[in-house]
């Protein structure tokens, strides 16, 4: 939730932020897109040094790191100031993810993690959904730089939090043995400290990248994830500029795709768990939903045509709760990553779905910048969803745990 938050509030602060540092749309579609540079580019080393130390000094210098850069990006004085405050950002957060698989692959046992990915996941647009509206009033009464002092100090005090209360299975008093064997039995990962075998080489890297399941989840993921950064950066910027919403009616339509999305994570997680348990079979368990999703997500195309306020939001939250399903790409990485490289393939995992994040911001910003409206904007948005569909469905093959010396 605060990871999603820190990473959106930009976007809600975006409109009076540009009017008051003279920013351009192509600029601002450059700011971002930063995030993403850095958040890319640290992947592999977040995730070498999450198989190196485990998950939770991880996710505590994460977290905690991160929020500086969130409060700090509240005082930044021009365009100068407010990238390197972003690049931090990025940086910071890059563990975030491979973490939480790995946190998931190690509590739960296979035929569990699909709906724990969901909740941790749903946790993400519930936030952004619930304080939405909030944040809007806060920049209304405060200003835009208060939204990101608010979130960074609520990411401090989390990070606290984490280190004090997270342990591992077999760290836990509140963990029986009978509990212990019932993790271990379905598969969960349960060795303590740094996987054997786990040290960081390029070699590992290319053997990774030669798997065609990897290959065709990165791809997939870089789909469903354009659809998720347009939400995060220029949808507020969107129904302000091409729907011409007041900051009130922003606050309040904004809220429907964000719960959408929430319902489509649980939901594609419920899914996947009940197919798993029916058929036996993770392809079909963890593939169907997802490629459901990213075919779903491609409709946002639809909202060009729509007149209505009201249609266009209905035609963005049946997108938006479609990519919430394609959630899973992380229930599916815990599956076939290898035991001794969970960090590192969900880095790479992540680098390749985070190129999105680099990509889609700024293509959205020259678009608008060069045309003045959203429509081809929209239609890049579902035209890439339709290529990780596709990837899915000729690319990934079997889903399987795979083994890399």
């Amino acid at each position: 939730m605060i990871n999603y938050l820190d990473r959106t509030v930009l976007g809600i602060a975006a409109p009076s932020l540009t009017q008051e540092l003279g920013l351009t749309a192509a600029v601002m579609g450059i700011v971002f897109s930063a995030f993403s540079w850095t958040y890319a580019a640290a992947q592999i080393p977040g995730g070498v040094f999450l198989d190196r130390f485990g998950a939770r000094l991880t996710y505590f210098l994460s977290v905690g790191l991160w929020s500086v850069f969130t409060l700090l990006q509240g005082l930044a004085t021009g365009l100068g100031s407010l990238l390197a405050f972003r690049f931090g950002l990025g940086v910071t957060e890059a563990p975030c993810f491979p973490t939480n698989s790995r946190v998931v692959s190690t509590w739960f046992p296979q035929h569990e993690r699909a709906r724990a990915t969901g909740v941790y996941t749903v946790g993400e647009y519930l936030g952004l959904a619930c304080f939405s509206p909030l944040l809007f009033w806060l920049m209304g009464q405060y200003g835009w730089r208060s939204l990101f002092l608010a979130t960074g100090v609520a990411g401090i005090v989390f990070a606290f939090v984490w280190w004090f209360r997270y342990r591992e299975p077999h760290e836990s008093r509140t963990v029986n043995q009978a509990e212990l064997d019932y993790i271990a039995k379905g598969g969960g990962l349960m060795a303590p400290g740094a996987a054997a075998g786990s040290g960081f080489s390029w070699a590992r890297v290319r053997a990774l990248l030669r798997q065609r399941q990897i290959v065709g989840a990165c791809l997939g993921q870089f789909g469903g994830n354009s659809t998720l950064v347009f939400f995060l950066t220029w949808f507020p910027t969107y129904l302000a500029t091409e729907r011409h919403m007041g900051w009130i009616k922003i606050g309040f339509f904004a809220v429907m795709p964000f719960l959408a999305a929430a319902v489509g994570v649980m939901f594609g997680g419920w899914v996947s768990d009940a197919l798993l348990q029916r058929t036996g079979s993770a392809n079909v368990a963890r593939k169907a939903p997802i490629i459901a999703g990213l075919l779903g997500a491609s409709t946002i195309i639809l909202a060009n045509y729509a007149q209505s306020d009201t249609l266009v939001i209905a035609i963005l939250s049946v997108a938006f709760f479609a990519q919430g399903m394609t959630g899973l790409g992380w229930t599916l990485i815990s599956d076939i990553a290898p035991k001794n490289l969970m960090g590192l393939t969900g880095g790479i995992f992540n680098f390749a779905a985070n190129l999105a994040g680099i990509v889609t911001p700024l293509v959205i910003g020259f678009i608008v910048a060069g045309t003045g409206s959203f429509h081809f904007a929209l239609a890049y948005v579902g035209a890439v969803a339709l290529v990780g569909a596709l990837s899915y469905i000729f690319i990934l093959g079997d889903v399987k745990r795979l083994e890399v010396d």
